[in-house]
């Protein structure tokens, strides 16, 4: 193998796969980037077996060849290079990197030992607009659980509803929903969140669309010159629609941004008893108001006026699953119903009643 490629594209490849590179892992090889010519370009990849990532770059190929090199080192030498061209040269095992001035020798392992995700040569294909896709996944992804002794809970819910697209994720404490629009195409895949908090840092806000091919166990994302592939999570997904109260006895709009404040103010005093808070509405003075105590600190009680309310009551909830939630949500007011102490919480916006996002209630 002998080519020639720029420091540039060379960097963002390598910060595109490197990050998936396994050095916990059993097998030596999995620290490892796998380097490759590929019809006059050059492929990096790396795989934690679960989920695979290649990135394409244009080079300047002499020879073709193949080599796999330690992904932390070589992300860490490349990253610190200046702006140039560099020389990469394979001799047996070696891959020597060379620029005006750096001459360096890396040691690598053949590349045949790498393990290689099946190939996805069939399946259902289907489109989606980048910033659609990238949004909705901040927006829900952050739900999922990462308590491996409940598998289905780790992945993202991405299935057609009533002929729309919707994704979901639930840790069980917390539930994010998000519909994307119209889907003719019937999908229903449970895909591990881990693999997408690595799509999200691979969608750029440029990227137009994202082409998705899938099968009963694994899925791939083709984003630009980044493929991504993950094993699907196995498994049941619960059915998450009975948890989303319709009706509310209590239910208040406000400006987003005051809800944020007083529980931000409130949060501070939560540090003790595990973020608790508790929100009281009162249909009389139309205000919300949310209270902590921290006996070693203190308390506060922050208010805010509410524009709508309808009931009054009280519920404790985890204020930083309220913060996560609001952190997302789009639209300049909030909508905040329950029934309830022990009845789960729902925040949407009135202004996009296309996210919604249910909190269970804390025990008073």
């Amino acid at each position: 193998m002998k080519l020639q490629v720029t420091q540039e594209n060379l960097n963002r490849a390598l910060g595109s796969v490197a990050r998936v590179a396994n050095s916990r892992g059993t097998l030596p090889i999995l620290a490892n980037v796998l380097i490759k010519t590929t019809k006059n370009r050059l492929s990096l990849s790396a795989t934690n077996l679960d989920i695979a990532i290649t990135h394409y770059i244009g080079a300047k190929v002499s020879e073709e060849g193949s080599i796999t090199v330690p992904a932390r080192l070589m992300q860490d030498f490349v990253g610190s290079l200046p702006e140039s061209v560099i020389n990469l040269e394979l001799k047996e095992t070696k891959l020597h990197v060379n620029t005006d001035q750096y001459q360096s020798v890396v040691n690598g392992i053949v590349a045949d030992d790498f393990p290689v995700m099946p190939a996805m040569s069939d399946g259902t294909k289907w489109k989606i607009e980048g910033s659609l896709l990238k949004r909705s996944l901040q927006q829900v992804v952050f739900a999922a659980s990462s308590d491996e002794t409940r598998p289905v809970l780790t992945g993202v819910l991405i299935k057609t509803i009533a002929g729309k697209l919707v994704m979901v994720a639930t840790d069980s404490y917390r539930l994010a929903e998000k519909q994307l629009g119209a889907q003719k195409q019937a999908i229903d895949l449970l895909i591990p969140a881990s693999a997408l908090h690595d799509l999200l840092r691979i969608i750029s806000d440029t990227d137009e669309e994202v082409k998705v091919t899938h099968n009963e166990q694994q899925v791939l994302f083709q984003v630009g010159d980044i493929e991504l592939v993950t094993r699907l999570v196995e498994g049941a997904y619960p059915d998450y629609q009975k948890l989303i109260p319709e009706t509310f006895t209590t239910k208040a709009t406000l400006k987003r941004a005051d809800l944020v404040n007083v529980t931000k103010v409130s949060s501070l005093f939560a540090r003790e008893s595990a973020g608790s808070v508790t929100i009281e509405v009162d249909e009389k003075s139309k205000q919300l108001s949310i209270r902590s105590v921290a006996s070693q600190l203190g308390e506060n009680t922050a208010t805010a006026e509410v524009s709508k309310v309808t009931g009054s009551s009280s519920i404790t909830l985890n204020s930083r699953y309220l913060l996560d939630a609001l952190g997302v949500m789009n639209g300049e007011n909030v909508t905040f119903g329950f029934n309830g102490k022990l009845e789960p919480t729902l925040l949407q916006s009135p202004d996009n009643p296309d996210y919604r996002h249910v909190i269970m209630p804390l025990k008073s």
